[in-house]
């Protein structure tokens, strides 16, 4: 069995339970257990030889509570699945992922986010967790809980989530407007400007092209047909300016619901095979600016085998392993060809010019950093071994991927 992308080929094959009850005597029988979610990491986080499982045949639970707050979901469905029930019931998220394809509790679990300035993680929208812990019992933790900022983004280190409790809010409108050629310079010397024009923005670059693509997910309809010296495209578009945009969701300042026009994917189709490699580093938003340019000038070292690189702005949360943690960000996201011995080179240039400014790693990505260096990008890294080590203290939900870059002692 491989993952998403077809470059790990995980070492068992999942159980999957279809109860509750029958996951607790899982995880209590078991040496050793790691969680699968539906793939989309592109490391060994969810790797093992021992037992593997996946949560996706378990109940797909959707309950809204009466107040209509919040909503009480199955860890293992997918965004889309959910999205589409809170959408039904006039309900909405904050905000979504590019691909709606990615499940609740794997997105969570890794800091998977949206764009937006005011907006933060998809982890940020969970209220309370639900997991099976190493002994087989059931855990719940809320934000009264003082584990709880460690227990949310924890990458399968805590046990095995079955359910969460996510914030909800009165559904609304998007409209998604694509403008070309923003000359790239303005991404550092505009920034503010780009990335506060509507509710959730991306740009898209190669560090090469002096033309940026970008793409601006807006509640009120602007079709400005020049904006920053960028112009309205003519036409629908992919993230990747070569690729057909058949997948993509509708552009061009049509009004649709929040879960139709927030991710760059439509739900009923696979946006790609899935050949390729991604990296991501989370920056302060104070040193976006001196990244774009350190970026700029990798840009013929990347040329090569990058596909595309999507720019992003998150909104800081207080959750302990997040990659905005504590501070607002922008995110620099990269879509490689699949090929690692030729990227990882790549990577380690980017981490050369990026960490110094306390860059930060998605821990579901392709990244070179080791332990040293990540407990110093996450300063909350040893209070979460210390959790960690509380909730699973014989290491039955560690592999080798924790191992190394979240070491014990």
């Amino acid at each position: 069995m491989k993952n998403w992308a077809g470059n790990i080929t995980f070492a068992a094959e999942p159980h999957r339970p279809t109860s509750v009850e029958e996951l607790q005597e899982l995880v209590g029988g078991s040496e050793r257990v790691r969680v699968l979610g539906t793939g989309h990491s592109f490391n060994r986080i969810a790797d093992t030889a021992d037992t593997l499982v996946s949560v996706l045949d378990l109940p797909k639970t959707i309950e809204i509570a009466a107040d209509r707050r919040t909503v009480r979901v199955a860890g293992g469905l997918r965004y889309g699945e959910v999205t589409a029930a809170l959408q039904a019931d006039g309900l909405a998220l904050h905000n979504l992922g590019s691909l709606p394809h990615i499940s609740v509790a794997g997105a969570c679990s890794t800091g998977t986010h949206g764009s937006g300035d005011t907006n933060g993680t998809l982890a940020s929208a969970v209220v309370r967790i639900e997991f099976v812990g190493a002994d087989g019992s059931l855990v719940s933790l809320d934000k009264t809980d003082p584990d709880f900022d460690g227990a949310i983004v924890a990458l399968g280190a805590l046990g095995v989530t079955t359910h969460l409790t996510l914030a909800v809010e009165p559904s609304y409108e998007i409209s998604q407007v694509v403008y070309d050629g923003l000359p790239v310079e303005r991404l550092a010397s505009s920034f503010d400007e780009v990335f506060s024009s509507a509710y959730s923005v991306s740009a898209f670059t190669d560090w090469v092209d002096p033309d940026v693509m970008v793409w601006r997910k807006a509640k009120q309809t602007t079709l400005e047909p020049e904006w920053l010296g960028a112009r309205l495209a003519d036409g629908a578009r992919h993230p990747i300016k070569t690729m057909p945009a058949d997948f993509a969701t509708q552009q061009g300042g049509v009004p649709g619901p929040w879960n139709a026009r927030l991710p760059h994917f439509r739900l009923e189709f696979t946006p790609s095979n899935g050949e390729e490699l991604q990296s991501e580093y989370f920056v302060e938003r104070a040193q976006a600016p001196v990244a774009i340019e350190r970026l700029q000038a990798l840009g013929k070292e990347m040329a090569p085998l990058i596909q595309v690189s999507e720019v992003r702005t998150i909104a800081a949360d207080t959750l302990w392993l997040s990659p905005s943690q504590g501070r607002d960000s922008v995110a620099f996201h990269f879509t490689w060809i699949q090929d690692e011995t030729a990227v990882r080179p790549v990577v380690e240039a980017i981490e050369d010019a990026l960490l110094p400014l306390g860059a930060r790693p998605h821990w579901g990505k392709v990244f070179t950093a080791d332990a040293a260096t990540l407990a110093t990008c996450y300063p909350k890294v040893r209070d979460f071994v210390e959790l960690a080590s509380r909730y699973d203290a014989g290491g039955k939900f560690r592999n080798d991927y924790l191992n190394t870059y979240l070491p014990l002692g």
